[in-house]
């Protein structure tokens, strides 16, 4: 099977450093199904082109076969999986081009940070949708997708189209991104995978549908077919785009996408599966069978506590846990808040919310609004303190109930911002989701509160470090089990207790 990737951007032969693969050397790699090659057809000042060719050994093949994988006997050596693109394709190239799917190239890293013209090309690509399903996936990313459905025979045109298609991609393009583009999508139009799918495949779909999959308006179809339409893998990838700060709004229990013109059963999640999978990614939003537009919860979450924000007329805000940096993207644009910052304890989010923001290449005026960096909610910080207003979004829950003292401590008494905004999952709503019975919203969450027992919370916060606060729904205030998400605006008093 054959991948080509051709750019003519001068002088065109930067692209092998952009690949970390030398235009000049054919380069070999051998992997458990076979051997990759990569070689330069072309390579000169106008135009390069870099092949990544794939032989596939069917005997390697079968026998690397995994214990659940079915067998079909003679049909494991004679089939299509040597010619066509799918993920063994995939993984020869996450393997051949590693550090280019990074983004990391130190001697052109100017030309890695930034799009670049490219063209794709993959002559053979089982594609269970068709040539319209390959538009679908890549069109929404940039690309100027070709697609050609190949006849099952051209001396027999009567018997039609074969499910594969001849697929041309051009557009300008990140590097690192058109090959996490690939990686994910050529598996999804394949819809099949030739190993068996362990929980490692959620980080491996997080980490390369990074700032694209979560936008995507076939998030759903391309989750579930990379993950093999395992619901608890599935349930856990939504958790995880919506842990990250990206807006995902999806079924947990989703229409299966089929053929175009086969109408597809409904199907529920198993009752058997474990886990304590992530429901904030499909929390119901206002709109629904209302023919409405829905609104993303996490899109109400920042909508509320942007306002609330504005209302107390915080100049200067600290995000903590701020994550990817998505609240931190809307106070950035508006000019009424002086100075944003964001904390977090990961270093990857801090990274995420960097490049998000577009941090390195802000406006000076803007640059000089925004700060980042890293630190912990339960030991004391002097970089926390003079703010307006503090914001915890979705963070307490994730802290061990025996540590909230030190987080209370830090923020409300030390630090001591005028307001505190904190927001948190209500678990009365968790009923309105297919949930098993007991399970969090998601797997980190070390707690979940009701109405009642957020509010005690917020109780003893004023009382012992000095604050008044208002409780306010976010979400649809479901009348009996109240909202998807519960705000608390904390105002600090003028004289402590």
């Amino acid at each position: 099977m054959l991948l080509t990737i051709s750019t003519t951007l001068r002088p065109a032969t930067d692209l092998g450093f952009l690949l970390h693969k030398h235009p000049d050397r054919v380069q070999e790699f051998e992997q458990s199904f076979g051997t990759a090659r990569v070689f330069y057809p072309e390579a000169g000042e106008d135009r390069c082109t870099a092949a990544l060719l794939l032989e596939v050994d069917p005997v390697r093949l079968a026998r690397s076969r995994g214990s659940s994988s079915p067998d079909f006997s003679l049909g494991q050596y004679v089939n299509d999986r040597p010619y066509a693109a799918s993920s063994l394709l995939a993984s020869a190239l996450a393997d051949v081009f590693r550090t280019a799917r990074t983004g990391r190239c130190a001697s052109r890293q100017d030309l890695a940070d930034g799009p670049i013209p490219l063209e794709i090309g993959l002559p053979a690509l089982p594609c269970r949708g068709g040539a319209d399903l390959a538009h679908r996936l890549f069109g929404p990313l940039g690309w100027e997708v070709g697609a050609e459905a190949v006849p099952l025979d051209p001396g027999f045109p009567e018997w039609g189209e074969s499910r594969y298609v001849r697929l041309a991609l051009r557009g300008d393009v990140r590097l690192a991104d058109a090959l996490n583009h690939l990686y994910v999508l050529l598996p999804v139009l394949d819809d099949a995978k030739h190993y068996w799918l362990a929980g490692d495949e959620v980080d491996k779909l997080v980490r390369a549908g990074e700032g694209w999959l979560a936008g995507h308006p076939d998030k759903g179809l391309i989750t579930r077919r990379y993950l093999g339409r395992r619901w608890a893998l599935t349930r856990a990838a939504f958790a995880r785009l919506a842990e990250l700060g990206d807006d995902v709004e999806e079924s947990l229990d989703p229409p299966v996408e089929e053929e175009p013109g086969v109408e597809a059963p409904a199907l529920a999640a198993p009752a058997d599966e474990a886990g304590q999978e992530e429901s904030g990614a499909a929390e119901p939003t206002p709109g629904d069978g209302s023919g409405e537009e829905r609104v993303p919860l996490n899109t109400l979450r920042r909508e509320a506590v942007v306002a609330a924000l504005e209302e107390v007329g915080a100049r200067t805000v600290l995000d903590l846990g701020c994550g990817s940096g998505q609240l931190l993207s809307a106070l950035l644009a508006r000019p009424a808040f002086a100075k944003v910052a964001g904390m977090d304890v990961s270093a990857r989010a801090l990274a995420l919310a960097k490049r998000r923001l577009r941090a390195d290449r802000l406006p000076d005026a803007k640059r000089a609004r925004l700060e980042l960096f890293q630190g912990s909610l339960t030991y004391t910080d002097a970089r926390l303190a003079g703010y307006d207003a503090a914001v915890l979004m979705e963070v307490v829950e994730h802290v061990d109930p025996p540590r909230l003292p030190a987080l209370e401590r830090v923020v409300f008494g030390t630090a001591r911002p005028a307001n505190v905004i904190v927001t948190t999952p209500n678990v009365e709503h968790n009923v309105r989701y297919e949930l098993l019975a007991g399970a969090r919203r998601h797997p980190d969450h070390r707690f979940e509160w009701s109405r009642a027992e957020f509010a005690r919370w917020v109780q003893g916060v004023c009382e012992t470090y000095g604050y008044a606060a208002d409780l306010r729904p976010v979400g649809e205030d479901d009348p009996e089990v109240g909202p998807p998400t519960q705000m608390a605006v904390f105002s600090r008093r003028e004289e402590r207790p």
